[in-house]
């Protein structure tokens, strides 16, 4: 047996080696002891599963364990994303588990465990769920698996956030051309069906199928493994590109040009659309890794920003908080106000092409339209430093916060929600150093208005 530990976004391990059956039933024992003790012998247990190598296996492993103890276990009758699992959770009032390893490489499974308000589980919750590791619940009833179907109540809802006689109009009208990259994921199947059933639009696609290898790459919408979406748009007319990671939480995108389009960018656009467009109202929720672009555009459009630690289950949190227009994070989650505070790729893709649709206006050229607002670019990287042992790491990290300029600028403000934030007094960089929290390793994220600024502060940045 090994420890078994919940992060940001659940468990997950190597399978064959600490993801094994041992394991899988002690976390799921676990998990009927908190769902048990917490809601009592009535909560109903959702469990879905992606494409992965023995997720269908482990999750059918777990309902089992979970309906012999006394639970009624609504198992999904196929890969399912987890979006479309989580709306479920909230619409039946029952809490979830979800066999996924999001978008880490193909030899890694995991659980997310969702409760019923349809987010990603706090902290509190998951220690209490590792609290209960080598527990278990007394049988109490006789449980039962239900094979179910969990796509229509969640299509139903999207048809009323989504306008898609707008979507539908733009596209005859405009001539652009949706191309859908499969990913080889959860959503293959689901997003297709949205776009021919509900949007009903044409579109092309790619790599339509399960594989647990990921056709080789890795489940994950950035540039890297999306270049044959990239080169196919780049030899069309007027395209534009969009992909899940491997369960269909995040989202990726590339513009007509076959550039990819950044998260920010994405959420920065959204907002103005949701704003402008839509006549929704509140705040905007953000990690603190996020661009200062979020920031340039909320204060353009006069919404409040309201800043969370790394990971959706901060975002999450903020979303049933504060009711947000929308929150996001720079890896590439969003939701909206209406919806669950769970990202989700899908309607992240269909925001897009409403987006569009509402502006008349290819992705390019929202680009501009939202360049054009905030006055500047901002660029981004990040450097990992590693330690000899995790006591390094607080030391530095205290050495950080006392800096009072880095390089040629001053430090504005100082930061420490998630590690060691510094704003600097150019009012358009900013240095991000936090640690990883599995490893001796520092995190360290750079963003400014120009490439130069950049690698000024990486050269000037001395820990």
């Amino acid at each position: 047996m090994s420890e078994i530990k919940f992060g940001t976004d659940g468990w997950r391990a190597v399978v064959g080696k600490d993801f094994n059956e041992e394991n899988v039933a002690l976390a799921a024992n676990a998990i009927g002891k908190y769902v048990y003790e917490t809601f009592g012998a009535d909560k109903k247990i959702l469990i879905g599963y992606d494409p992965r190598n023995m997720a269908d296996v482990f999750s059918y492993q777990t309902a089992k364990i979970l309906a012999d103890a006394g639970f009624e276990v609504l198992y999904s009758e196929k890969i399912i994303p987890t979006p479309i699992l989580a709306y479920n959770a909230k619409e039946l009032n029952a809490c979830a588990l979800m066999f996924t390893a999001s978008h880490n490489p193909p030899e890694y499974l995991g659980i997310k465990f969702i409760p019923d308000y349809a987010g990603p589980a706090t902290s509190d919750i998951t220690d209490k769920i590792v609290a209960n590791i080598g527990q278990s619940v007394n049988k109490f009833a006789d449980g039962k698996i239900i094979k179910t179907d969990f796509r229509q109540c969640y299509y139903d809802h999207l048809s009323k956030l989504i306008d898609y006689e707008k979507i539908r109009s733009y596209i005859k009208t405009s001539g652009e051309e949706v191309i859908f990259d499969g990913l080889y994921s959860a959503s293959i199947e689901y997003f297709s069906e949205l776009l021919e059933n509900y949007v009903q639009i044409p579109y092309k696609s790619l790599h339509m199928k399960h594989d647990i290898n990921f056709g080789g790459g890795m489940p994950e919408p950035k540039p890297k493994y999306m270049s044959e979406l990239i080169k196919t748009i780049k030899n069309s007319q007027k395209s534009i590109g969009m992909a899940n990671d491997g369960d269909g939480d995040r989202f990726g995108v590339i513009n007509e040009k076959g550039e990819y389009v950044s998260p920010n960018e994405i959420i920065s656009i959204l907002l103005m659309h949701l704003k402008e467009n839509k006549s929704v109202d509140g705040c905007l929720v953000k990690t603190v890794g996020a661009s200062l672009l979020l920031d340039k555009i909320a204060a353009k459009t006069r919404v409040e920003v309201i800043e969370t630690p790394v990971g959706f289950k901060h975002v999450g949190e903020a979303m049933r908080k504060y009711n947000p227009i929308i929150a996001g994070e720079e890896s590439g989650g969003l939701s909206i106000q209406g919806h669950i505070p769970e990202k989700d790729g899908l309607l992240a893709n269909l925001l897009i092409l409403e987006a569009m649709a509402y502006y008349n206006s290819t992705l390019c050229g929202l680009q501009e339209k939202l360049y054009e607002i905030v006055g500047e670019h901002f660029y981004n990287d990040r450097i990992d430093l590693k330690l000899q042992n995790q006591d390094e790491v607080k030391p530095v990290l205290e050495k950080v916060k006392t800096l009072q300029t880095v390089g040629n600028y001053g430090v504005k403000k100082t930061d420490t929600k998630d590690g060691v934030k510094l704003y600097l007094d150019d009012n358009s960089s900013w240095i991000l150093v936090r640690p990883s929290g599995t490893e001796p390793l520092l995190r360290i994220y750079f963003e400014s208005s120009s490439i130069e600024k950049i690698e000024q502060l990486k050269t000037a940045f001395k820990i």
